[in-house]
């Protein structure tokens, strides 16, 4: 059993600012990992910068592990409120109910963190989710820890094997998940797992980052 907060109370400093109206989170494309670290739940999910279609990818592999990836970076989201990536799967996963404990896997997933009160005891994490089960669109509470919301983004296999991009109005997205007004996110993580199931998963993530529209 694992929370799907990354804890960064004791992570933050340093905190580079958001100075721009484009804010490169991951240049995975660069084959850059700058400023990323690692963070295990169970496991090691493994990643590494691959050849893709257009410039360097992150691939991610895991075999019933749940590790991931993340940058401590402090976003202004009344300057840079969208959040863009683009990911691929190999394909999603089968017979699961990703509202329980036991189907709280997925084959990718990216994270914003918003670190609050004292030793991140409020902090709120919201996932974008491919999910396998839940359609495009559904919100749900995780499992372990109400500090997380899930948003399906992708749904099925429909698009398996193929590049999909998003763009996300993080403020908007936190303020419906929990009903506040959030103006600045502190990290951004990657994740491929599964744990709860014993689940393998292959998958590739493009470039993050944040801009104003």
């Amino acid at each position: 059993m694992r929370p799907a907060v990354f804890c960064l109370a004791a992570l933050l400093l340093p905190i580079w600012p958001a100075t721009a109206e484009t804010l490169p989170v991951g240049l995975f494309s660069a084959g850059d990992l700058a400023g990323w670290e690692d963070k295990s739940f169970k496991g090691q999910t493994t990643y590494e910068l691959v050849p893709g279609p257009s410039g360097t990818v992150l691939q991610a592999k895991t075999d019933g592990a749940a590790s991931g990836r993340f940058r401590k970076i402090r976003v202004d989201l009344a300057r840079t409120p969208v959040l863009n990536w683009s990911w691929k799967i190999e394909a999603p996963y089968r017979d699961i109910d990703e509202s329980t404990k036991a189907g709280d896997d997925f084959p990718v997933r990216v994270y914003v963190v918003v670190e609050r009160g004292p030793l991140g005891l409020r902090t709120r994490a919201m996932n974008y989710v491919w999910a396998s089960a839940r359609p495009v669109g559904t919100r749900w509470p995780n499992p372990f820890t109400g500090q997380a919301m899930m948003l399906a983004v992708d749904s099925g296999g429909a698009k398996a094997g193929a590049w999909v991009s998003h763009k996300r109005n993080v403020r908007d997205d936190l303020r419906a998940a929990f009903g506040d007004d959030v103006t600045e996110i502190h990290a951004v993580a990657v994740m491929t797992d599964g744990d709860n199931g014993g689940r393998s998963a292959r998958a590739w993530y493009g470039d993050i980052f944040f801009t104003g529209e």
